[in-house]
Formats: structure tokens, C-alpha cells, sequence
């Protein structure tokens, strides 16, 4: 099972867009709310190679990017691998 980390906030629409998506799948996946919690902004962005925007999503700790990666993942047949590994 992919370990899946999203860093997010409650009120982003790209941040519920994403898990919409991982929910369909079926996807376990820890939310990382950074409003709530926000010394993990700069562990995200650390991560992120800078990026300060939500949602950021890794999945087994590689940087997929925001929710139009994510899509786009999903759209080429690479999501499905990536959760199966």
C-alpha cells in the first residue's frame, strides 16, 4: 500500500478536488492541514522544492505536485501504479 501525504487546507477547492479523487480510489492518505498546523508549511515546502500553494500531494515520499498533476496523473494510468506500489 502507498503511503500518501497531502498538505492541504479545509477551505481549498484544488485541496478537495484532490482527495475527491483519492477517495474514488479508495486511497489511505494523511492530511497534513497546514493552516492548522502551520510549522508543517515549511516542512511542505522543503519537500516541495519550494512551493508554497496547496494542495502539494506525495505519494511513497516523491513530489507529485498540486491537484493538476495529480489529475493528470490519473488521466496517463500513472495514479492507479503509484497507489498499487
Amino acid at each position: 500500500m502507498a503511503k500518501i501525504e497531502v498538505y492541504a487546507t479545509d477551505w481549498c477547492p484544488y485541496c478537495k478536488r484532490a482527495r475527491k479523487l483519492l477517495d474514488e480510489k479508495n486511497a489511505d492518505y494523511d492530511v497534513i492541514d497546514v493552516m492548522m498546523e502551520p510549522r508543517r508549511k515549511r516542512e511542505m515546502m522543503d519537500r516541495a522544492g519550494g512551493k508554497t500553494s496547496v494542495p502539494q500531494i506525495f505519494i511513497n515520499d516523491q513530489h507529485i505536485g498540486g491537484c493538476d498533476e495529480l489529475m493528470a496523473l490519473n488521466a496517463k494510468g500513472g495514479l492507479d501504479k503509484m497507489l498499487s506500489a
